[in-house]
């Protein structure tokens, strides 16, 4: 069974604009809440119960059959499974008699037992309008409602479904178990049972059994057996490819199970939040085309910004940054992990911390309005704690390596932990909260956290998973270590270029007009490194699906990062500044660098970990889908920011550059909704690799198997 999945994306953008220009037609579309409250109940939790009801009548039919069954007498059972012998499983038996010589030379096929899949295809579309002014006071009267239930209702019918598939495959190990005794007691009957006639019998039906045709008797499923050397490139698939065929990944044996299942945990997590953080990212999008979509409090842009940017930030990119971590700071070091205890409990502080930090945020409680920092303190005391944790782990990790040498990676990664820990204790320590020392650590924070945490870490996790992916060194060491030092240097003192012209010491904004160019030295530096790297085998880029999504990690970084220095000088600064132009910078940078080197990097270590490969066309659809949203989202806004940045300096009206953002705010809208559509298919992705699939047993196969073992 295929699942083909298909992204309305013609669909969204008339529903945006449909949504846009409500306001002017009030008379579109009148959905009341009775209305909408059947449509959610059939459209999203009527299948729900489909499902549930499937799984309950296939439990009551299961164990219907099974006691049935058992309700028979032991010979009753043995002669039903003796019965329904194939082929091969009568010649098995035969030889374990010691028949071999009255066996015929014949082909045995191997039997297909379909497994029992399950799908939840969960699709709806929902057109509204939104009316000039409502007279409606019921809650889900407001299309904001709506969008909000609808938005929250896909990662958790994403759970929902999961849970269904793993209560699916613990019936079938339910059931298995009884299926074992039975193959056990079919064993011991074959073994002691000597009836020479009852052997004559089964040599007849064996023989007979040549005389019927199977199914697939003109086709086959034999392998080819050339022993002269007739027929080369054999191939056993016969399959019709409308794209390019990628490289599989090889399974590396030697990661214990434990870490296995700590670097699994961090990046389904990881996973899970990048839906949640998507699907308020595509809410916000919405309300810039429509803002009065809802008037609850809750659902406010103040409350749900940063609630996108802190999943974004904490619960997407920071796990699934430690989760890769985590596999490549003991492979380099080539050792185990020092304690996957410290590393649980690291994963279970950092959600505690997101869970908290949402809740609060929600409810109108945070910490001011410093951006990236709007957890308060007792929040971000667990994130505190994960941080520790992982960092004396890692270097205890580094400190047991069998190679000489620290390679880059860890060198990057472990830096990651130590400037974040600086950086955020400047942040929440009390001492410089006041007046304008709070704008200068805001700045800090702000610029630091982002390059400091995210960016050097995935530059280490680079360091690693382009090379391996190419199967080759690192260009040159040197230049990673220039790139490394440079990057401490002048990284860590650029925070306020983003207070250009602010009432701050002159001489501290020019440190960070200097910081910002210098950063062009480690910048430089990494690039050459990473596309020297690709020299001689660009060819790899087309027959892996890892390699591309590391490919534009590194244009953006070089990209994004000189569209940075040119923002940090006087005339740029207050041209784009506050302006949308730094809402596109910021996600070319986080999007682009960070988060596509992520699914480069769960694509590459996962099925490694798993042995299971996702689909390469839905990686291909994720992929692009990811990249053309990213276009259509931050090159518009780019525009639309300098030009609202020109209105701002000739002194026109503020109203002026909000009426002329409206065209470029749907195009972020419809950009938004292809990147959050592109999380869905990520996930889909992610749970393929790491699902775990039961078999159900087949009690004569069993049997017959453990009699040629005790044989």
């Amino acid at each position: 069974m295929k699942i083909k999945l298909k992204t309305p994306i013609t669909l969204i953008a008339m529903n945006m604009i449909i949504l846009a220009k409500a306001q002017n037609s009030p008379n579109i579309l009148e959905v009341g809440q009775k209305t909408i409250s059947i449509a959610l109940i059939f459209l999203g939790i009527l299948p729900l119960f489909a499902i549930i009801l499937y799984l309950f009548i296939k439990f009551r039919t299961t164990i219907r059959q099974q006691q049935e069954f058992l309700s028979k007498g032991f010979n009753e059972k043995i002669a039903e499974y003796l019965n329904k012998l194939n082929k091969k499983q009568i010649m098995q038996y035969l030889k374990s008699k010691k028949k071999d010589s009255e066996i015929c030379n014949c082909n045995c096929k191997k039997l297909k037992k379909p497994l029992a899949l399950l799908f939840l295809i969960f699709s709806q579309s929902f057109v509204f309008a939104q009316t000039a002014q409502t007279n409606e006071k019921h809650l889900f009267s407001q299309p904001g409602i709506i969008i909000t239930v609808i938005l929250l209702l896909i990662p958790i019918l994403v759970c929902v479904v999961f849970a269904l598939v793993k209560a699916n495959n613990s019936l079938k190990i339910y059931f298995n178990k009884s299926k074992i005794l039975e193959a056990n007691q079919l064993t011991q009957y074959l073994q002691e049972n000597n009836d020479e006639n009852y052997e004559n019998t089964l040599l007849k039906k064996g023989k007979a059994l040549d005389y019927k045709i199977e199914h697939n008797a003109l086709s086959g499923d034999i392998e080819s057996d050339d022993r002269k050397g007739l027929i080369q490139n054999i191939d056993t698939k016969f399959e019709t490819h409308f794209t390019a065929i990628k490289q599989k990944a090889k399974p590396r044996p030697n990661i214990d199970e434990d870490s296995k299942k700590l670097i699994l945990w961090y990046l389904g997590l990881a996973t899970f939040w990048l839906l949640i953080g998507g699907a308020v990212g595509e809410y916000i999008g919405i309300k810039f085309v429509s803002p009065d979509i809802d008037h609850v409090s809750w659902l406010s842009f103040g409350r749900l910004r940063p609630v996108h940017t802190n999943i974004v930030f904490w619960g997407w990119a920071s796990l699934g940054l430690i989760g890769l971590s985590y596999y490549v700071v003991p492979m380099v070091s080539n050792t185990k992990i020092y304690s996957v205890k410290w590393g649980w409990i690291s994963l279970i502080c950092t959600n505690i911390m997101i869970v908290s930090g949402v809740i609060c945020l929600m409810c109108g409680i945070s910490n001011g309005g410093g951006e990236f920092r709007e957890f308060i303190w007792p929040v971000m005391a667990f994130f505190a704690v994960a941080l520790i944790l992982t960092l004396i782990n890692f270097i205890l990790t580094v400190a047991k390596r069998k190679s000489v040498e620290i390679y880059i990676s860890n060198w990057y990664i472990i830096c990651s932990f130590i400037f974040t820990i600086i950086v955020a204790l400047c942040a929440y320590l009390p001492f410089w909260q006041d007046g304008l020392s709070e704008t200068i650590v805001q700045g800090y924070f702000m610029h630091s956290g982002v390059g400091m945490w995210f960016t050097l870490q995935t530059l280490g996790l680079l360091y690693y998973l382009i090379p391996q992916q190419l199967n080759h060194p690192i260009y040159s060491y040197s230049l990673g270590i220039l790139a490394f030092w440079t990057q401490i240097i002048f990284y860590t003192i650029i925070g306020t270029h983003h207070f250009t012209f602010a009432p701050i010491p002159w001489w501290l904004q020019t440190v960070g007009i200097v910081g910002s160019v210098g950063m062009i030295i480690p910048v430089i530096a990494a690039t050459i490194n990473f596309f020297m790297t690709f020299k001689g085998s660009w060819y790899k880029v087309s027959k892996s699906y890892t390699l591309p999504f590391f490919l534009i990690a590194v244009i953006y970084y070089f990209i994004v990062s000189f569209q940075g220095t040119a923002e940090a000088f006087p005339y740029t600064n207050l041209l784009w500044h506050f302006t949308d132009f730094t809402v596109g910078h910021s996600h070319l940078g986080f999007y682009g660098i960070i988060t596509f080197a992520l699914w480069g990097g769960v694509y590459a270590i996962v099925p490694r970990l798993t042995g299971k490969e996702p689909s390469q066309n839905l990686v291909g659809a994720h992929f692009w889908i990811a990249f053309i949203g990213l276009i259509l989202y931050a090159i518009p806004l780019s525009i639309g920011g300098t030009l609202k940045g020109l209105l701002w300096m000739e002194g026109k009206p503020f109203i002026d550059s909000v009426v002329i953002m409206f065209e470029y705010w749907l195009w972020r809208a419809i950009g938004g909704s292809l990147m959050f559509i592109s999380h869905i298919i990520f996930a889909y992705n992610v749970y393929k690799m790491m699902r775990k699939e039961v078999v159900e047993i087949d009690v004569k196969e069993l049997a017959f198997s453990q009699l040629n073992q005790k044989n």
